[in-house]
């Protein structure tokens, strides 16, 4: 899609006023195998600057595992809570990064650290996270939750509570849930939509249990989608992206 028509707001008036995007550091790749991309995090701007706007208000939470990740560390022999904390870095330096570019491209951003770091950004705090969404700003949250072993996963639907946000929105690299990973099985089943009992009971690999569970009780409902293809955020906002809703049986 051209960049004039996403950055229009051409998709239409959007389902939700306010809004979560968790978007993995393994997407902030591209087609390389470390760090970020710029193009590719330019691309992931101008689908942000689109649903700004739209009028909606956006938060977004970034993962570390482009720079490293805490389990994997882990995993090597590391001490999980060290290992959690270096992770927890690596998702200071994608907001930073992301923050550079939504500021290029007009769109103003501000970084809030649950690992206070005042001369690199804000720390967190939820009053000053509000009037930051409240002004129209993107307000990236870094250092997931500030504690060792929970995941960006979880800091994102703890955050999604905290701001009050209509909607959880999960970017992946595939258009939706799936039974199993539809890239190594191709008869893959697809879901439109599922409640989060069936995300927990079936053992999706959507997010972890403790991110499910905290939407769940909270109502919020969390929508799955590629980031692949610049638009697709603005048409999931404008309720006609592909993509798979998770929320509430009696929500419908």
């Amino acid at each position: 899609m051209a960049d004039a028509d996403v950055a229009g707001g051409a998709a239409g008036d959007p389902l939700y006023r306010r809004v979560l995007l968790k978007l993995s550091g393994e997407a902030l790749m591209g087609a390389g195998a470390y760090g970020v991309d710029v193009s590719t995090a330019a691309r992931i701007g101008r689908d942000i600057r689109a649903a700004v706007r739209m009028g909606v208000q956006l938060a977004l939470v970034v993962g570390g595992g482009n720079i490293f990740r805490g389990l994997s560390g882990a995993a090597q022999g590391m001490d999980r809570a060290n290992a959690d904390y270096m992770g927890m870095l690596a998702t200071v330096m994608n907001a930073l990064a992301m923050q550079n570019v939504l500021e290029e491209m007009g769109v103003p951003a501000r970084v809030l650290s649950a690992i206070p770091m005042p001369t690199v950004c804000e720390p967190f705090a939820r009053a000053r996270a509000l009037r930051h969404l409240e002004k129209g700003r993107v307000v990236i949250f870094a250092a997931g939750t500030g504690n060792p072993f929970f995941t960006t996963d979880t800091a994102a639907a703890l955050r999604a509570a905290e701001m009050g946000c209509d909607a959880l929105i999960k970017a992946t690299k595939v258009d939706g849930v799936y039974s199993a990973d539809p890239q190594t099985t191709p008869d893959a089943e697809r879901y439109e939509a599922l409640t989060y009992s069936d995300v927990l009971a079936r053992d999706l690999a959507v997010m972890d249990g403790a991110a499910i569970a905290l939407a769940r009780d909270n109502h919020i409902p969390i929508i799955v989608f590629s980031i692949r293809e610049e638009g697709n955020l603005a048409a999931v906002l404008a309720g006609r992206g592909r993509c798979t809703t998770i929320r509430d049986p009696q929500a419908g």
